[in-house]
Formats: structure tokens, C-alpha cells, sequence
């Protein structure tokens, strides 16, 4: 069983895709704990009405790698085996991505190496004004290069005329869930069968 921890500073509307998938059997793991850097952040209530141990941490006038000394401390207490960025709207340092190298999964929504470093809407709005055909997703490992860890998983979706960013954002992120899902019973089975 694959032992998550998950980072999040948004909604964490892929974490429901887990959680979900988890309570249907389709996905042998436990959510040990989610911290968000987001006081506010919906991810954080989403874990409290899933039972699911969650905490806040304030990255204010911390560094990046006083900040990844924190988090690492609370995932190796917990023994976390994989890390999950779910709207995760902070660079992690170089020291913390080294520390759980191959340890650590990212989703961005497009198909990287297209719009790498853009973020949640923004990305969309790229997409929508170079007249994309098909955008999409990618699950990738984390390294100290922003987007540039290897490439895990890509699903795509077809670019719709009549595509906003919030229809765009929506189909872009129900195939989050289900690459994210695709990638940890691809580890799981990989690394603990």
C-alpha cells in the first residue's frame, strides 16, 4: 500500500479524484497527511471531511529550505512513501526535491514541455489564445527544474471552439484525477508488488 502525503495550496479537486478512487478499491493507498501553505486553502477542509489528517504550515518569512525541513519532518513521521503537488502554488527547494527524488509527483495542465512553469488558469488562457488543437495534462517526478522532472503520464483532451477557460479548466482536470490515479497504481505495482 502506497503511503501518500500531499501538498496543496488550492482546491485539491484531484485529491477527491484519489480519495474516491481509493474508497472504490481501484487504488491500494493511504492519504497519511495533507499540508497546505494556505491557511484558507479548500484542500485542507476537503481532507477534514474525508477524516484525513491535514495541517497548515505557513511558509511567511521561511526560506525554501527551512520550509522543506518542516514538511519533510511531518512525512517521515508518518512514513509517507510518495509526495503529491495538488495546486501546489510554491517552488520547492533544491534540498527538498533531492531528499525524495523519484519521491515526489507533480500534475500540470498542459502537455508538458508545452507552457511549463505557467500556472492553473494561465495555462488555459495560453492554450485557448494559441488556438491549440488538444491540451491536456502531464504527471511528472519533481526535480530542483521547475516542470522539467521525467514525464510519468500525459492524457489529452481536444480543444473545443467554443472552449472557455472554465470549460477548458474542467475537462483538463477530470483528467488530472485519472492520470494521477493511472501513475500511483503504476508505482504501487512497480515498487511494492
Amino acid at each position: 500500500m502506497l503511503r501518500l502525503g500531499i501538498l496543496g495550496s488550492t482546491n485539491g479537486t484531484d485529491m477527491q479524484a484519489i480519495i474516491d478512487a481509493i474508497g472504490q478499491g481501484k487504488l491500494n493507498a493511504k492519504i497519511k497527511l495533507v499540508i497546505s501553505n494556505k491557511q484558507e486553502a479548500y484542500i485542507l477542509k476537503r481532507a477534514q471531511k474525508n477524516n484525513i489528517l491535514n495541517k497548515y504550515i505557513s511558509d511567511k518569512n521561511l526560506d525554501r529550505d527551512r520550509f522543506g525541513e518542516l514538511i519533510t519532518k511531518n512525512f517521515i513521521e508518518l512514513n509517507v512513501d510518495i509526495i503529491l503537488l495538488i495546486g501546489f502554488m510554491k517552488i520547492l527547494s533544491d534540498s527538498f526535491c533531492l531528499k525524495w527524488k523519484d519521491k515526489i509527483l507533480n500534475v500540470h495542465p498542459s502537455l508538458l514541455p508545452k507552457y511549463a512553469g505557467g500556472i492553473n488558469n494561465s495555462v488555459h488562457e495560453q492554450v485557448l489564445k494559441n488556438k491549440e488543437d488538444e491540451t491536456g495534462c502531464t504527471i511528472h517526478y519533481v526535480t530542483e527544474e521547475v516542470d522539467s522532472g521525467p514525464i510519468l503520464i500525459q492524457k489529452k483532451c481536444s480543444v473545443l471552439v467554443n472552449d472557455s477557460v472554465e470549460t477548458l479548466k474542467k475537462r483538463v482536470q477530470q483528467l488530472e484525477g485519472e492520470a494521477f490515479i493511472e501513475a500511483l497504481n503504476f508505482i504501487e505495482k512497480k515498487n511494492y508488488a
